[in-house]
């Protein structure tokens, strides 16, 4: 009765108190259910896979739960790792991450029916593990969106290296059949087994006699390979060295103590290379072909592991090496002569057709020498085919001396050899080569006591001018030959007669122009340099001039390029500046007015190292006052470069005089002479003819007259003929001239005569 007596507020309020007791009751249930199931999930997961990392995955929150089996997965222990996404984030290949949250989302949206990636995850060493991870969502009861995400880790490690190894392993036999290059195979090697031990780093060199060559080291500092490259192999060479030197495995636990790398660890422990096993390469026979190289970065002997896969490692290596030697050996039966060790026939053929099918600028013209001993077959009849056989192993390496690079020294057959030169510019180039052959085929020879000396006749064909294919030019070369055979032996000849005669000839002033320089049998002819104002001779140009007995007159353009080819351009130079400057000094003591003496100088000769002690002993040993003497250089030498400022700076401390000579006709630039002091331009002939008949010539001529005199540099005009010419270089303000309108080049005797006169018009 007394609860009927309560008023309804108040049995409101019991009710509202009785709901609330039930509510929360209810509430502690369902986290006691709820926490009851996620513990029996877990459960569940860690006994279907006791060696599986398990975790839990709150999507609102982002906490992650990570077993004690999940961190030691990764080499952690259970008190480490924070329980977060990020915590995952951090330890996951990059390349991985974002695959891995596209699955993810893909699942949870339900666009995957099932949650299911491969991963790889840094271990706490640093090395990443491959990791196969499986999941479920969770919702909770009041809605259907997952808010929970549970799973596990399987490490795949061994798996996925044995898959990675199975399919290197059949890209290396794919590679090996199609015939790869050995370099790229040994690389391949090299990840391969890099791949199925981390940290490892693999390296293969390859014997060459008793010589260590890299062969492939793909993770191994640039710096070591070329520092073992060129070794020679010995017991003590490191581990390399020392296996293919015994033929057996060496195991080096620590490189900085063992003894056998006492000379090598300075190069291999900057690069953190602690440890060295080495396998001898072998070939099918036995032989020692390399060594396989297996580095690591702390000191350790292999383990059972290891130690099979350095010897599987070796063998596969020794498979490709025995391939590469055995196609060598077959290229070198095809391509190599086998007595002279030359190229072959068909190697040659070979050659000179790629070089007419694929031209460079290099190879747009290229000579073909045919060269045939001379009277061969009496040596093998006197003196036996073993000495034939010696005498021809003798040529083809005197042949090979004369050669360069980019030539092809053969062997026909028999008697009969042939040199394929590229970039050889004109037949005087050519025609130098085969005299060379000449002169070092016939050096005598001593075999046994008996000693002769060989000669040889060459036939000589030019691309393309004797032809345009290989079988014209053989044609052509051996038409040559016999031509050579025909006039006498012991000489050449080209295919074309008239590159025979010039050669010839060219070869003969080289000859009498070393003598006549050697033998001061040139001579001097001196033109002089007029005052435009008064007429006054001022300077004369020495010119040199040879008049051979046998050749007669030969332009000094000529004689000059070839004493630039022969080397004898100094002695020449210095034979005309002495003489000259002595004629100056005789001059001036004779009592005639002073001029200017000036010499041509080579350009080569210009900028040689002895160039200035020269000038200044020519001065001290004939008395030359400097300002006497003009030294003319062309426009090539009229550079900022630093060498050729000091020269010029050197020869105006001399007191020398400065002229560039044929000024407007080559390519320096007003830029280089702002820097260059020099007294004179002279500007060339080419000018002068024109200047009446070409107003752009006229201008042209104006132009560097004032541009000169704005430089501070008198002007020397040359080539002058005609009085109009004279009077036009005049009203332009030119102050000196040069031509026949004055007189020829003299002897030094009418020049006498003309300072005589002291005014020429």
């Amino acid at each position: 009765m007394g609860e009927l007596s309560k008023s309804k507020p108040e049995l409101y309020e019991e009710i509202r108190q009785l709901r609330d007791e039930l509510a929360s009751a209810h509430q502690a249930k369902e986290e006691r259910t709820a926490e009851l199931y996620r513990s029996e999930e877990r459960f569940a997961l860690a006994m279907r896979g006791a060696n599986d990392g398990l975790w839990d995955w709150d999507l609102t929150t982002d906490e992650v739960y990570y077993s004690p089996g999940w961190k030691s997965m990764l080499g952690y222990c259970e008190n480490e790792l924070e329980s977060h996404i990020d915590t995952w984030a951090t330890l996951v290949h990059p390349d991985d991450k974002d695959v891995v949250l596209a699955n993810v989302q893909d699942y949870l949206s339900g666009v995957n029916k099932s949650f299911e990636v491969e991963m790889r995850m840094r271990h706490k060493d640093g090395n990443y593990v491959f990791i196969r991870s499986r999941a479920f969502k969770v919702s909770n009861s009041t809605s259907s969106k997952p808010n929970r995400l549970i799973g596990t880790h399987v490490d795949i490690s061994l798996r996925k290296r044995t898959e990675l190894y199975d399919e290197r392993n059949a890209k290396i036999l794919e590679m090996i059949a199609k015939g790869t290059p050995a370099s790229e195979i040994y690389d391949e090697i090299a990840y391969l087994y890099e791949e199925r031990h981390p940290g490892l780093r693999c390296s293969m060199l390859e014997l060459d006699g008793n010589v260590l060559r890299h062969g492939g080291a793909p993770s191994l500092p640039q710096a070591y390979c070329e520092a073992v490259d060129g070794l020679n192999n010995g017991p003590d060479v490191g581990s390399c060295g020392t296996s293919t030197y015994t033929g057996h495995r060496v195991i080096v636990e620590n490189i900085e103590t063992d003894p056998k790398w006492a000379d090598l660890k300075g190069y291999a422990l900057p690069h953190g290379m602690r440890c060295c096993w080495s396998e001898p390469i072998k070939s099918s026979s036995g032989k020692v072909l390399g060594a396989f190289g297996m580095y690591y970065d702390h000191p350790a002997v292999p383990n059972e592991f290891e130690s099979n896969d350095l010897t599987l490692a070796a063998r596969l290596a020794g498979i490709i090496m025995e391939r590469d030697h055995n196609q060598k050996r077959i290229k070198n039966l095809a391509y190599k002569d086998e007595l002279t060790g030359l190229s072959s026939r068909a190697h040659l053929f070979l050659s000179v057709q790629n070089i007419i099918d694929l031209p460079t600028q290099d190879t747009e013209r290229f000579s073909l020498l045919y060269i045939d001993l001379d009277n061969f077959k009496s040596v093998n009849d006197s003196l036996g085919h073993d000495i034939g056989d010696l005498l021809l192993k003798e040529i083809a390496q005197r042949l090979l001396s004369i050669s360069r690079d980019v030539d092809i020294v053969a062997r026909l057959g028999g008697d009969e050899f042939c040199i394929a030169m590229n970039d050889i510019e004109d037949s005087i180039d050519t025609a130098h080569v085969a005299q060379r052959c000449l002169d070092i085929i016939s050096e005598p020879v001593d075999f046994f006591g008996r000693k002769f000396r060989p000669t040889c006749s060459i036939g000589i064909a030019r691309y393309p001018d004797d032809g345009t294919d290989l079988q014209a030019l053989l044609k052509a070369a051996d038409t040559a030959l016999y031509a050579a055979k025909d006039l006498g032996k012991y000489r050449y000849a080209f295919y074309k007669e008239e590159f025979t005669n010039n050669a010839e000839y060219q070869f003969r002033v080289e000859q009498y122009l070393r003598e006549a320089i050697e033998n001061h049998q040139l001579n001097l002819v001196y033109q002089p340099q007029i005052d435009i104002q008064n007429g006054e001779i001022t300077g004369v140009e020495a010119l040199s001039r040879w008049n051979h007995s046998v050749l007669g007159p030969v332009s000094p353009l000529e004689f000059i390029a070839t004493a630039e080819r022969i080397g004898m351009i100094k002695p020449l130079t210095e034979w005309v500046l002495k003489t000259a400057c002595r004629q100056a000094v005789a001059w001036r003591k004779a009592g005639y007015p002073s001029i200017r003496m000036a010499v041509n100088i080579s350009p080569s000769h210009f900028l040689d190292d002895d160039f200035i002690p020269l000038i200044q002993s020519i001065l001290d040993e004939t008395g030359m006052v400097p300002t006497d003497l003009e030294l003319e250089v062309t426009e090539s030498v009229v550079h900022t470069d630093q060498k050729n400022l000091f020269i010029f700076r050197k020869l105006k401390e001399l007191g020398v005089l400065l002229a560039i000579d044929d000024f407007g006709t080559g390519y320096s630039s007003f830029a280089s002479l702002k820097h260059l002091n020099v007294d004179y331009l002279k500007i060339d002939k080419y000018f002068i003819d024109d200047m009446l008949d070409d107003k752009k010539t006229e201008l042209l001529i104006g132009s560097m007259i004032e541009m000169g005199h704005n430089l501070n540099h008198e002007i020397i005009a040359e080539g002058i003929e005609t009085a109009e010419q004279l009077a036009r270089l005049r009203e332009f303000g030119c102050e000196t001239a040069q031509g026949f309108l004055f007189s020829r080049p003299v002897i030094a005797e009418e020049v006498s005569d003309l300072l005589k006169q002291h005014v020429v018009y």
